[in-house]
């Protein structure tokens, strides 16, 4: 029993220092880890995939395709470009707020990286185009793209807890949301102070 205290605690530590050092990716370690865990007897296959739901698996997979449709599409870029348009002649308010909603919605969906990717170009284009400081924008889109809570696709530490957690999608709404609320009114306050239009 020690030992296996040991053997699990160092592969926390291996873990973390990957994570940490971005050498492999997150989902690449867990993955090793599992398997060096069922090939040392302490998890069993059967106990490995218990914590995976047959609905959480569908769940996923039908969510990251639909976020992969829209980029690959244009779809996400032509609502992007629209809200930029549209909001532009309200004021730079109403931009923050259109592309902080924006930002937020597609980072449900799509990863957080590709969301800020996407959506960065056109922001910065709105800004210039509008005689806008691009850094608040940037800045607001940054913090927008962070606030992967509203679904369990969001984010894979969304995704990790909701099968042990029983958790279901409407508990990552009621819980995401409201956080998603609070952080849009701090971003349009704050923002505009540290990073002036």
């Amino acid at each position: 029993m020690p030992g296996e205290i040991i053997f699990v605690f160092g592969l926390l530590l291996v873990t973390v220092f990957f994570f940490a050092s971005g050498y492999l990716r997150l989902d690449v370690v867990a993955i090793l880890v599992i398997i060096s865990l069922m090939l040392s007897g302490i998890l069993s296959p059967i106990e490995a995939l218990a914590g995976f739901g047959d609905s959480v698996v569908i769940l996923i997979a039908g969510l990251f395709v639909v976020g992969e449709s829209l980029v690959k599409t244009g779809g996400a870029e032509l609502i992007a470009n629209g809200l930029a348009d549209g909001l532009g002649s309200i004021g730079p308010m109403a931009i923050l707020a259109g592309l902080f909603l924006l930002t937020s919605l597609f980072s449900q969906f799509i990863s957080n990286t590709a969301t800020t990717v996407l959506i960065a170009p056109i922001a910065v284009d709105a800004a210039i185009g509008l005689g806008l400081s691009p850094y608040p924008i940037l800045m607001t889109v940054a913090l927008a793209a962070s606030t992967a809570f509203a679904t369990p696709v969001a984010s894979p530490v969304n995704t990790l807890v909701m099968g042990p957690g029983d958790y279901r999608f409407i508990h990552f709404v009621k819980v995401g949301i409201p956080l998603q609320i609070i952080v849009l009114i701090l971003t349009m306050i704050l923002v505009p102070l540290i990073f002036p239009f």
